[in-house]
């Protein structure tokens, strides 16, 4: 039985930029977290756990989230005892608004991420959500890059400077030293600067990519892109993953909530692995206006570019959704150590824990999540549409 969704955009209840910050500040220890709304006796629980996920991007129209919209769509979170929202957050700080009980999940970049840790930001990252390179760069259709080591001395577009904490760790990364490069801020429009040539790149992602080709395609708006894509060059840095306060993780109740939260977030991933037609279409129809950017063939692309990084640790050791590794983590750290983006050399354990993602993996009911995606009935809009081939899952 589906669901309400329940999507809500952040509000910031009148905090100010200072305010948060002075509340984030004093935010490491005994927090009140997660409250309880509701009964559930089917699980034998007195109460339904409210769980706060956080977008980065300001915004929830874009196929990203398709592992959480389908759960609460099809009612594994409410099976689980979780009444899960999703907000369009701020664009910014969504660490801040972790540590001050604002939000409880965040979907935070590494070099955001790292970044508030350094900065005594009380927060650890307990899911791997894309346990590959997740960025690109988009490129003019003209351009005659054709690896980021040609970035050297180019001008590079960017939302705001803060992407620059993303970007220098991957231009290091192919030995491009990132003080040679030009950023360029163009807020929104970042990507029609690169279309305009007033930049030689910019930063772009999966799924992200996939819309870009697909507006213009679809739509004519006249800008035409390629890509460097960061699992094509090689790149072994981390991704954007999931995190909570580090004190939740010394609390059993709050690791339990947790666990099921990410229990249904494995079973979005099995849905969309066994319809991933149904998957996008249900998360293409809550998003009025994503309807009016992108087709329903882009948006299946956009969200099959996502799913095929996030099932990369299903389909190699340890086959574990979610599954930090070390080694990658490792590298990345002593790299903006070097680099100057934290002070310190941070340590593993300040940064993740892959406490949570063994637990999540083993409850989760992936054969219902299978069963129900097989039955799900496509509207004719997805029925008409094709699912590329060169996306594993």
């Amino acid at each position: 039985m589906e669901e309400t969704i329940v999507i809500e955009q952040f509000d910031e209840d009148g905090f100010t930029r200072a305010e948060l910050l002075k509340r984030a500040a004093v935010a490491g220890a005994g927090l009140s977290v997660l409250g309880a709304v509701g009964a559930n006796r089917a699980f034998g629980r007195a109460a339904v756990d409210t769980v706060r996920w956080v977008s980065p991007r300001g915004s929830l129209e874009v196929m990203d989230d398709y592992n959480l919209v389908v759960p609460i769509k099809m009612g594994y979170f409410k099976r689980l005892g979780l009444n899960v929202k999703l907000n369009g957050g701020p664009g910014a700080n969504e660490m801040q608004l972790i540590a001050a009980n604002q939000m409880d999940v965040g979907f935070a970049s590494p070099g955001v991420m790292t970044a508030a840790i350094d900065a005594d930001v009380p927060v650890i990252s307990i899911w791997e959500q894309y346990p590959a390179q997740v960025f690109d760069f988009v490129l003019h259709e003209d351009s005659k890059i054709t690896h980021p080591r040609q970035l050297k001395g180019k001008r590079i577009a960017v939302f705001n400077i803060g992407w620059k904490n993303i970007v220098d760790p991957i231009l290091a990364e192919v030995g491009v030293n990132p003080k040679t490069v030009k950023y360029r801020e163009f807020g929104p429009q970042w990507n029609q600067a690169v279309a305009l040539k007033l930049a030689d790149a910019g930063l772009s992602w999966e799924g992200l990519r996939a819309q870009l080709l697909g507006m213009s395609g679809v739509f004519g708006t006249g800008f035409t892109f390629k890509f460097l894509v960061g699992s094509k060059w090689g790149s072994k840095g981390p991704s954007n993953s999931y995190q909570v306060r580090q004190s939740d993780m010394e609390d059993a109740q709050k690791r339990d909530i947790y666990t099921r939260f990410l229990t249904g977030v494995v079973m979005g991933f099995e849905f969309a692995r066994a319809n991933p037609r149904a998957a996008a279409q249900i998360t293409y129809e809550q998003y009025p206006g994503l309807q009016k950017l992108i087709s329903p063939q882009v948006a299946l692309e956009s969200m099959l570019q996502l799913a095929s990084g996030y099932g990369t640790s299903r389909r190699k050791a340890p086959h574990l959704y979610g599954w930090h590794y070390p080694a990658a983590w490792n590298a990345y750290l002593a790299s903006i150590a070097k680099l100057d983006q934290t002070k310190q050399r941070l340590k593993l354990s300040q940064v993740l824990t892959n406490e949570l993602v063994r637990p999540a993996n083993a409850k989760a009911d992936k054969a219902r999540a299978r069963r129900d995606a097989t039955r799900y009935q496509l509207n004719s809009a997805f029925r008409r549409t094709t699912v590329p081939k060169g996306y594993p899952l």
